[in-house]
């Protein structure tokens, strides 16, 4: 099932925990065993009906959660992204625990996050649409402080 979905969609399907892959435009990060956020930067209206037609027959849901969610990216600037992060969430965020590619659920102070990091510099936030000017305030007062 999983590799017939991946050949429909165009983009692996990690199997592996914590991990994503691209391909064309589209982003696929493993968040539990047979579950997958996928991502796009070029998502219209319509881009969960023509994944559906894509996806035919194939054994799987496709829900679309992209009014739910709001991205944001944490890059390296006067403070870093890892010590930016480090002040609201537990995890080790070194690259060597933490390296590209890897991605998971976790708390940023209280609000659930999706973290994942896409370059040694960038990592990239999904956070729930009421949690989001929290978290970014959060941040923005760590960067203060930093």
């Amino acid at each position: 099932m999983i590799d017939t979905v991946a050949a429909r969609l165009g983009v692996a399907l990690p199997i592996e925990a914590c991990r994503s892959a691209d391909a064309a435009g589209l982003s696929a990060l493993w968040l539990g065993p047979d579950e997958w956020l996928l991502l796009t930067p070029d998502a219209s209206d319509d881009w969960v009906a023509s994944l559906q037609s894509l996806l035919g027959d194939a054994l799987c849901s496709l829900v679309d959660v992209s009014h739910r969610q709001v991205a944001l990216e944490v890059i390296d600037g006067a403070v870093g992204a890892e010590t930016l992060l480090a002040s609201g969430c537990a995890l080790d965020l070194s690259l060597r625990a933490f390296p590209v590619g890897m991605c998971t659920r976790t708390m940023y102070d209280k609000a659930e996050i999706v973290l994942w990091r896409r370059a040694p510099d960038r990592f990239h936030i999904e956070v729930w649409r009421s949690f989001a000017r929290y978290v970014e305030g959060l941040l923005r007062i760590a960067e203060a402080e930093a």
